[in-house]
């Protein structure tokens, strides 16, 4: 009996070891799991638990305390989990790094293109139109990665701007460089699901179709997509790149419902030219 008890009490505990030892093996497994920001979808804040997980980036700016409307240099370091260089980046609608940047309350909007020194090493110059705090957002995909964002928030001395309201618009039709420009999608605006937006561009002063639209950046346009407190980011780019008006259609998914901020960039006869609108997804 008592050879039989002890039997049993070993039995118990190899199978309570197994337990243990498969759950956190399931914690460690969910740890390291990708999201992909595709071409023609979105490079979104979700790549960092994937390719970001081992990619990190160290923000040095030329002055402590930077000044509103000055030349302000922006350095970024991008370095591995082990804090060495990444030194080689793939070309994404020809550049190596896209640098976002926005103020808190999403009036401000700015997409620029840091220079690669080499060795890890991007830097840009820009000036900042007023007092107050901004989001940068780098993207860009290290050689043999997915698309990766890294995010730093700024504080920026001098005058600060009026602060603008992020509210949901209830007519999404804008007039921006001389075109009317409607932004429509095919279906209800929300979280989870795929939609496609659709921008609609006519002369505002003939109202004919506007069909020669130039690329911008290897593409017919590009599109970045915020939520209200600056904490989702989306860049997506167009399903149809060669495409020259007057319909540029983005595929996209919002992650979470709430209120959004939506930039779409464009060009035409040499003239970049953005519109921007603001929606609620549910």
């Amino acid at each position: 009996m008592k050879k039989r008890l002890v039997i049993l009490i070993a039995i118990m505990i190899a199978l309570t070891a197994c337990s243990k030892t498969t759950s956190e093996q399931m914690k460690q497994g969910g740890a390291g799991s990708a999201d992909h920001g595709g071409h023609g979808g979105n490079h979104g804040e979700e790549a960092k638990a994937g390719a970001g997980a081992s990619v990190q980036a160290l923000w040095k700016l030329s002055s402590a305390k930077p000044m509103a409307k000055q030349n302000t240099t922006l350095t970024l370091q991008i370095q591995d989990g082990q804090g060495k260089p990444i030194e080689k980046f793939d070309i994404n609608h020809e550049k190596q790094m896209h640098l976002i940047v926005v103020s808190k309350d999403l009036s401000y909007f700015d997409h620029i293109h840091p220079e690669y020194k080499g060795k890890g090493v991007f830097e840009v110059s820009t000036a900042f139109p007023a007092g107050g705090e901004y989001k940068l957002v780098a993207d860009f995909i290290p050689a043999g990665m997915t698309a990766t964002t890294q995010t730093h928030w700024i504080q920026v001395e001098g005058e600060k701007a009026p602060q603008v309201q992020v509210q949901p618009e209830a007519h999404l039709a804008k007039t921006a460089d001389g075109k009317n420009i409607t932004l429509t999608t095919d279906g209800q605006l929300a979280a989870g699901k795929e939609l496609t937006l659709k921008f609609h561009m006519e002369d505002a002063a003939t109202n004919q179709p506007v069909t020669n639209l130039q690329p911008y950046l290897g593409a017919v346009g590009h599109v970045v997509i915020m939520s209200a407190d600056a904490e989702q980011y989306l860049h997506v780019h167009p399903m149809d790149e060669k495409s020259t008006g007057p319909d540029a259609l983005f595929m996209t998914t919002f992650p979470k419902a709430g209120i959004y901020k939506v930039w779409g960039q464009f060009q035409q006869n040499g003239k970049v030219f953005i519109v921007s609108y603001v929606i609620q997804v549910s």
